[in-house]
């Protein structure tokens, strides 16, 4: 299977870096993806600046990601991720007709003078319906705008991936991990070297710890193609045991102590 275009997750808001409210939008597009196979190559954060985000779209743009975008679509001053975006594609914000439509049908004459702005797309936008105030969204380019409010986000990520990739798939992977007691990341550094040169598609991981008694633990594993994880595995306890360390199975209730 050919690997899709590389994910990423952009969350866009000045009260989400003051820590005014907590970003719980990374958590669920990963979670999301993941019941597809699909996993995140990046994420990044970045205010309502208008300067900062024309940056970071016109990086994704330019190398063709396929991107989840949350917030910063509004019509008040501090939103500027629609002008960013077009900004970002040298073009112009205009009126698309379909989005106006669902405006007016749910405002009435109180779409204008203002609510209507939130209607407003870079040149050459398709419209995200919003289930839940008829207030669309846009995407353009593989990248795809959605507000901060993750109960319209999250039914319009949703909506993007059924209508604009039903068939954007990868074979779940699988991952294999055991805790390694005593030894710190150098320690071990040269097993993990020729782990990743002998079994190069899979990625290998460690994530230590200490202990309330101050002693070290470590999770070593693998992560990738599942016909490859029990080798890979025994090839890393082979050197873990050479190197005269404890190793215990890693299990998943073991993700508590972190």
């Amino acid at each position: 299977m050919v690997r899709p275009q590389s994910i990423g997750a952009l969350i866009v808001g000045d009260e989400i870096l003051s820590g005014k409210r907590a970003d719980k939008h990374l958590v669920h597009i990963i979670e999301t993806l993941g019941r597809r196979g699909l996993r995140l190559a990046w994420a990044r954060y970045e205010g309502d600046d208008r300067t900062g985000l024309t940056a970071a779209l016109s990086e994704s743009f330019a190398r063709g990601d396929i991107v989840f975008s949350c917030g910063g679509v509004g019509a008040t001053p501090d939103d500027q991720t629609r002008q960013a975006a077009a900004a970002a594609l040298g073009v112009a914000l205009l009126r698309h007709p379909e989005a106006v439509a669902a405006i007016e049908a749910q405002f009435g004459a109180a779409a204008y003078p203002h609510r209507v702005l939130m209607a407003e797309f870079p040149a050459g936008s398709t419209i995200i319906p919003n289930p839940v105030n008829r207030v669309a969204s846009f995407s353009i380019r593989d990248h795809h705008f959605f507000p901060g409010f993750p109960q319209m986000a999250w039914p319009m990520l949703d909506w993007v991936l059924a209508t604009h990739y039903p068939t954007l798939t990868m074979p779940p992977e699988g991952e294999r991990a055991i805790v390694v007691f005593g030894a710190g990341e150098s320690q071990l550094l040269p097993l993990m070297n020729e782990s990743v040169a002998r079994f190069p598609r899979l990625k290998l991981f460690s994530l230590p710890s200490f202990l309330p008694d101050g002693g070290r633990r470590l999770e070593l594993g693998v992560r990738g193609e599942p016909a490859e994880l029990d080798t890979a595995l025994a090839y890393l306890v082979a050197g873990v045991e050479a190197g005269g360390f404890r190793w215990e199975p890693y299990h998943a209730d073991d993700a508590a102590r972190r």
